[in-house]
């Protein structure tokens, strides 16, 4: 993609959003309120704001390769710790999704030395489950469910957000629908 398709984009998006609402982006100006936090995949093809059809401003979204909750990764803690402290999110949505190339990567074996710690953790949640006898929906409900016990270990978590319910969905690509996932745990409120 060239930079003046990107620049063309962008004009039909600010001048759609200005037809929508001419006060729009003087509000996005105001500050962000947004009702969940969400850990998603970095996967092109899994945008949580396209795929949820929420605007601007209604989800705070961290991205990383197979959606991980890692309390080693200062960006993750640091982008959690704000939404719990500061933004004060009702929600936090953990989206992983079919066909998700850092679990294959992780389940095929793929070692390359500048993906092989991130892997290593992908790895750890499939640790007593056989996942080649897994489908691409399994591999991913079982990861998505890992982040969610990960997630309520994590000590931002454990101080700062356990009355914020966590909310595991997989998105899949294969018909772009999202479904969630019953886990024991937090009680679960899909209408917050």
């Amino acid at each position: 993609m060239k930079w003046k398709e990107l620049k063309r984009k962008n004009k039909l998006f600010f001048e759609e959003m200005r037809k929508v609402d001419p006060y729009f982006f003087d509000k996005m100006v105001q500050g962000q309120e947004p009702e969940l936090f969400v850990l998603a995949c970095s996967d092109s093809r899994v945008s949580p704001s396209v795929i949820t059809q929420m605007p601007l401003g209604k989800l705070f979204i961290h991205r990383n390769i197979g959606n991980q909750v890692n309390e080693h990764d200062e960006s993750f803690s640091a982008s959690l710790y704000y939404a719990l402290k500061h933004l004060k999110v009702k929600g936090i949505l953990i989206i992983g999704h079919t066909h998700c190339g850092g679990i294959d990567a992780a389940v095929n074996g793929n070692n390359e030395e500048a993906l092989k710690p991130w892997l290593k953790g992908i790895r750890e949640s499939f640790k007593n489950e056989d996942s080649t006898l897994m489908c691409t929906s399994q591999l991913s409900k079982t990861n998505v469910l890992k982040q969610v016990e990960r997630l309520q270990a994590h000590a931002i978590y454990k101080e700062l957000g356990q009355h914020v319910p966590i909310i595991p969905v997989v998105y899949h690509i294969e018909n772009g629908k999202i479904e969630h996932i019953d886990y024991d745990g937090n009680a679960i409120a899909l209408d917050m």
